[in-house]
């Protein structure tokens, strides 16, 4: 039998994956340590109201921090990672973010395990360290002892060694494993308060989405009546007038018939143009990559398209085609007139079940949703079919955005 199949060796090395997973908590530990006293006094910033701004800025390093460790944790584990659903920190009123921080299970999860996390994890690896000294004496005895014996029985009797996994050194492993799962109940939500995150969600994106489905029949009446209602009166008393003058003066009858033909053109652009900003006809006939390679030659910067992806001739659903086109089509809206940019890109991903779309340029950033720029109709539009954005426009630049669409496919 080798050297690597030593029972002693292989409980050496199972203790050591152990210690480091113990060892990398004692790092989170201090992080935690730490990071409770600048929560309890961005608490208390908050209390006299000149902290709010901080809450929502304070969960995002939070969320990185648990995250690593649920993470950590999966892996000890064997299974696997799925992230909890943190709160939105961008976009929208700072009030309403500070809702979402101050109301969120998952927020409060985090807090509450910080300071466990100090203690317990700092205790887990100072009993590991504990255990290494006693561990190796008495296994390092015992198991080379019982391998003798094992070995003896193999040969006499042909039977292969069972396996031994020690007596003290085994324990290293027990307290990672306790630690591990100490932590994912810890940080993960109870049932009834995902159920209820997971409501407040649906009921927002709902609230979302009627708002903009109000927008856009308002923009569409609008659109009707001060474009092609309008053409369409005017044309009518063209008509009026050149049936008047028929009689009496034939060549003014047909200077009004020729204008009344300019504005049956003009009445049809407008209705074509009503009907593109409902359903863009080369949606159907060219298909959602063909679409954007579309909008990026029609765009006022450069844009370069990777959409392969959704080049395959596979379609996806209608509903999730029109809302990525027109979340690129608003995209490239707003880096044309607000960005300074002088190129953009744009890419489209299609995962098991997901489809990613990409936009980014390398304009000023600086882009505020309440500015009425357009990503509050961005946001609203994924948000109503399940789906998440992530903006991201520092000053300066670049700006991105980031859009998961559930297409089943």
């Amino acid at each position: 039998m080798s050297t690597e199949d030593h029972p002693l060796t292989a409980a050496i090395r199972r203790a050591g994956h152990a210690s480091r997973h113990l060892f990398v908590g004692v790092l989170t530990a201090l992080v935690c340590y730490v990071s409770t006293f600048l929560v309890v006094a961005v608490l208390l910033f908050a209390a006299v109201i000149i902290g709010l701004p901080a809450l929502p800025e304070a969960v995002k390093p939070l969320r990185r921090l648990v995250e690593f460790e649920r993470r950590r944790a999966a892996e000890r584990l064997g299974v696997p990672h799925v992230p909890a659903p943190w709160p939105a920190t961008d976009g929208g009123e700072l009030s309403e973010r500070v809702r979402r921080v101050l109301t969120d299970p998952t927020v409060w999860h985090g807090v509450r395990w910080m300071p466990v996390h100090a203690l317990a994890g700092n205790a887990l690896a100072y009993l590991a360290m504990v255990l290494w000294p006693t561990g190796l004496l008495v296994d390092g005895v015992a198991l080379s002892l019982q391998h003798l014996l094992d070995r003896r029985r193999a040969d006499e009797y042909g039977t292969p060694p069972p396996e031994r996994r020690g007596w003290a050194l085994r324990w290293i492993g027990v307290l990672a494993d306790l630690s591990a799962s100490w932590n994912t109940s810890l940080l993960t939500p109870s049932p009834s308060a995902a159920l209820a995150d997971r409501i407040d969600q649906l009921t927002e994106s709902r609230a979302g989405a009627v708002e903009a489905h109000g927008a856009e029949l308002r923009r569409i009446e609008r659109d009707l009546h001060d474009g092609a209602q309008a053409r369409i009166v005017a044309l009518s008393m063209r008509i009026g007038l050149a049936k008047q003058l028929l009689d009496r003066d034939p060549a003014a009858a047909r200077l009004r018939l020729d204008e009344a033909q300019d504005g049956v053109d003009a009445a049809l652009a407008e209705l074509r143009h009503v009907v593109r900003g409902i359903h863009p006809p080369v949606l159907t006939d060219r298909g959602l990559a063909g679409a954007v390679r579309a909008l990026a030659a029609d765009a006022a910067v450069p844009v370069a398209a990777d959409v392969d992806a959704v080049d395959d001739g596979r379609r996806l659903p209608a509903a999730i085609e029109a809302a990525a086109y027109f979340v690129v089509a608003e995209a490239l809206t707003n880096i044309g007139k607000h960005s300074g940019a002088t190129a953009a890109t744009v890419r489209i991903d299609r995962a098991p079940g997901t489809l990613r779309v990409a936009i980014g340029d390398d304009g000023h950033g600086g882009a505020d949703e309440r500015a009425g720029s357009g990503l509050v109709g961005i946001r609203r539009r994924v948000a109503a079919l399940d789906g998440t954005t992530r903006i991201s426009s520092p000053t300066g630049g670049p700006t991105d955005i980031e859009v998961e669409l559930p297409c089943g496919l």
